[in-house]
């Protein structure tokens, strides 16, 4: 059996770039340096516009954001963690090491029990395992004596 020539006729291909037309318009596509001085005047000024326009819009979402963060912080905040992928680690007057040093001084507590005083104290941290993070420079940071299982001093 002979195979059937197909007459139909060929599909056209879908474009998903810019028409040509509104490439021209807008200089995307070919070269600056073939454009006179006034095409050349005309793309500048419009690109200086749709900067202006950016850097306008680029303000109100950033005092939005403000706003935003205002209001989070109000309500108790996240803990330093900002939705939409940026995180924003809290700022301390001092590093943990010498919160903990304040806190130890002259006391013998668990890490459970120092970890939470640490955060009465004003220590701000976003860490889901913060207990563990103390328990660590407990351990390693020379100024902390280990007193028995669980429990440390300051020196």
């Amino acid at each position: 059996m002979a195979k059937k020539k197909a007459r139909g006729r060929k599909k056209k291909k879908v474009s998903t770039r810019k028409s040509a037309a509104s490439a021209r318009a807008s200089g995307a596509g070919r070269s600056l340096g073939g454009l006179s001085t006034s095409e050349l005047e005309r793309e500048l000024s419009r690109r200086q516009s749709s900067a202006r326009r950016l850097e306008r819009k680029r303000d109100t979402l950033a005092k939005q954001l403000d706003a935003v963060d205002r209001e989070l912080a109000a309500l108790g905040g996240l803990g330093g963690i900002s939705i939409g992928g940026v995180r924003k680690r809290p700022h301390n007057d001092m590093n943990l090491a010498e919160s903990l040093a304040k806190v130890l001084k002259s006391r013998t507590m668990s890490v459970t029990n120092v970890s939470e005083a640490v955060q009465k104290a004003g220590y701000r941290t976003s860490a889901a395992n913060f207990r563990t993070i103390v328990n660590q420079t407990l351990l390693k940071d020379k100024r902390f004596k280990k007193v028995s299982r669980g429990m440390y001093t300051a020196k």
